[in-house]
């Protein structure tokens, strides 16, 4: 433990007095020998341990405020435990300080294991799980989706990606573009049915546990576009799978909504097509964001994920000619970039 982190010191003496009282609730008698390592780290600053011991095993969330909240993460977690989705059981939580003691749902993350095998069976599961939260009914205190908010995130690629990372500025013309494209995608998302979202079921975000899956990194969760989250869990920051078995994840979500009563619609097509603009909109979404992980936060890694999103946005335009204009844009800032 670095000397100079007097935050993982205070997170360590609160842990140790946490521990204390968990185990003498629970009978299991005096704690034991533990040790406390490094579990994961993501784009935000959160930071995550795993405390070990005689059989016992536990993730220490370290959100530090102000610039992470812990209220959103434990509201929602008890809002999906209610719909039976495996999450992780809060043990004990210090909300001003930004400390969470939860359960351990394992090791391994569906980014870890899944391949082209085993994808159908891990996928079906994620759809189930997926599905169980989808009917939730929508009476949660959470924000929505909305105009504001979908223009905020689809305005991260011009901010950070156009204007930081390729250093360009949109001519005129190019300004109007972007604004009929984003508006396209802003109208197709506020059009859809909404249902409870997560905004980040991807395979990095789920574990493989018993009951399968276990869901994290829920915390940002909002009433919104029905074809959202299936869309992220198979167009994913780190793997990429062949379109025409995507579309038969999708069908085979679809099929499944329909009979569990999810608002999706009644078409298949029209479902697809909604796919497919959602995720244009959160693939230049997270470029954007990406972008501003490098030159914010310091975190450069992120951008290398970058040509993966390029992929998913120019595959998408090859078969929707209504995104065309959005191609031209696409090649005008690369030939900027390069030139």
């Amino acid at each position: 433990m670095p000397e100079h982190d007097v935050r993982l010191q205070q997170l360590t003496v609160w842990l140790d007095e946490q521990l204390n009282d968990l185990f003498r609730n629970n009978a299991w008698g005096e704690v034991p020998a533990g040790s406390l390592t490094a579990a994961s780290s993501d784009a935000s600053f959160r930071r995550y341990f795993r405390w070990q011991g005689a059989g016992h095993s536990f993730v220490v969330m370290d959100a530090p405020p102000p610039q992470e909240n812990c209220r959103p993460f434990v509201a929602i977690d008890h809002l999906l435990a209610s719909a039976g989705v495996h999450v992780p059981l809060i043990h004990a939580q210090d909300l001003e300080r930004g400390f969470l003691l939860l359960g351990d749902l394992g090791h391994q993350t569906y980014l870890d294991i899944i391949d082209a095998d085993n994808a159908d069976g891990l996928f079906a599961d994620a759809i189930d799980a997926l599905l169980a939260f989808q009917r939730l009914p929508m009476d949660a205190p959470l924000p929505s989706y909305d105009d504001a908010l979908l223009r905020r995130e689809v305005e991260l690629f011009p901010e950070w990606y156009v204007g930081r990372e390729l250093g360009l500025t949109f001519t005129d013309a190019q300004k109007a573009a972007w604004q009929r494209i984003s508006q396209l995608l802003i109208d197709s998302a506020l059009a859809q049915p909404k249902v409870l979202v997560h905004r980040d079921y991807m395979p990095r975000n789920l574990m493989q546990s018993t009951p399968n899956p276990g869901v994290l990194d829920f915390q940002d969760a909002v009433y919104g576009p029905v074809t959202y989250d299936i869309t992220c869990l198979f167009k994913d920051a780190f793997l990429s799978w062949p379109q025409p078995r995507v579309e038969g994840w999708l069908r085979d979500y679809w099929q499944k909504a329909q009979a569990a009563g999810i608002p999706v619609q009644a078409d298949f097509e029209a479902f697809q097509r909604a796919s497919d603009l959602m995720g244009v909109q959160r693939h230049l979404k997270v470029i954007g964001i990406f972008a501003r992980i490098c030159h914010r936060d310091g975190k450069p890694r992120y951008l290398g994920d970058v040509p993966r999103f390029f992929a998913y946005i120019e595959e998408v335009i090859s078969r929707r000619p209504e995104l065309a204009e959005l191609g031209e844009l696409i090649a005008q800032l690369q030939a900027g970039a390069r030139a």
